[in-house]
């Protein structure tokens, strides 16, 4: 699935995340960030803009985040995030 970088999951979404990136995947190192919380990684400040701080850390791919999709996958556009984007829905 290809992110549209709407941030709706980063926000909407209840997730565990790493709480401090230099630290990575260790205990204590986890937080529940609740729905409607904006996830402290979320760059930007437009749908269609945003990104994620810690996409490239070398453990980002043992995250809830990166094992998060839809029905979608591969080279298939994220249905929600393109919904959040053409409708302006408001986050």
């Amino acid at each position: 699935m290809q992110c549209q970088r709407s941030g709706y999951c980063c926000i909407k979404y209840d997730v565990i995340i790493v709480n401090d990136p230099t630290l990575g995947i260790v205990d204590n190192n986890l937080i529940a960030k609740n729905s409607d919380v904006r996830c402290q990684h979320l760059l930007g400040e437009k749908p269609g803009e945003f990104s994620c701080a810690i996409h490239n850390e070398p453990w980002y791919k043992e995250t809830p985040c990166f094992s998060h999709c839809q029905i979608e996958d591969g080279d298939n556009k994220c249905r929600l995030g393109e919904h959040v984007i053409e409708t302006g829905f408001e986050l």
